[in-house]
């Protein structure tokens, strides 16, 4: 299974020249573990993610971003109603986060 995330690390990994094994080794995980997060076959942990993002010189937030979508991806792909259930997360992000900013705005205050 691809993922974007993996495929984006990928990219990344190549344009450095960097082999996998020396990533594999550097994130302390076996060099075909560190395949099958490439493939997308296996997620990789948040903190390596920050780790990659650092070694590859590349934008954490958009990794964690890509990371983050293949995590919901996998959740909901094969549901009937992906793309609604999507709506109503995003819905309730915008909520959460318009309620957020009048918390914090109210507690400078």
């Amino acid at each position: 299974m691809s993922s974007i995330f993996g495929s984006k690390l990928r990219m990344l990994r190549e344009q450095k020249h960097i082999p996998q094994r020396q990533l594999a080794s550097i994130l302390e995980i076996d060099t075909a573990t560190y395949c099958k997060i490439e493939k997308g076959d296996r997620q990789a942990k948040r903190g390596q993610v920050i780790v990659l993002a650092n070694l590859l010189q590349a934008d954490a937030k958009e990794l964690l971003r890509l990371w983050s979508a293949d995590k919901v991806y996998n959740i909901i792909a094969e549901e009937d109603e992906a793309a609604q259930i999507l709506s109503v997360v995003a819905e309730n992000i915008a909520i959460y986060q318009h309620s957020k900013t009048k918390h914090e705005t109210i507690s400078k205050i």
